[in-house]
């Protein structure tokens, strides 16, 4: 099985290495709820330590579907894919996806993904809480001189 392994960190930054996104079926885990094993998942709150948000590298092997729909209580995803293709429900609907697509789903969207290529899907889920972004991108940055060391 893959780890996480550290980087560096210091009081503002942590980095880590997750390794070959094509080895992340090696990552497993065991779900809180319903404690069965999943592989391909690996969340990246506690090892990145992480405050306003949850992100997971997520893989599915090819021709298999997420073994379960799910909604959230305060939540909204965003999934990015990667790699692969195949198909996103929400709320009974159902489109097709592939690399390069990205979608946000609400709370309370029911949701579930399928993986339809004949290779490992790829993808990252961003969670993070419905309506708490206050500030983004230029309006929550400030320029400042600083020599890099690179």
């Amino acid at each position: 099985m893959n780890e996480i392994k550290n980087i560096a960190e210091d009081t503002n930054y942590t980095a880590v290495d997750l390794g070959n996104l094509n080895d992340l079926m090696n990552y497993s885990l065991i779900h809180p709820v319903n404690k069965q094993k999943i592989e391909g998942k690996v969340f990246l709150k506690d090892a990145c330590k992480l405050t306003g948000a949850e992100i997971s590298f997520n893989s599915l092997a090819a021709k298999v579907e997420q073994g379960y729909f799910h909604i959230h209580n305060k939540n909204e995803e965003t999934y990015i894919i990667l790699k692969g293709h195949g198909f996103f429900q929400v709320d009974g609907k159902c489109f097709d996806i592939k690399e390069g697509s990205v979608i946000r789903v609400a709370p309370k969207g029911i949701r579930g993904i399928r993986n339809d290529s004949d290779d490992t899907m790829v993808y990252i889920v961003v969670q993070a809480k419905e309506n708490s972004l206050e500030e983004y991108t230029t309006d929550d940055g400030s320029r400042v001189t600083f020599d890099p060391k690179w």
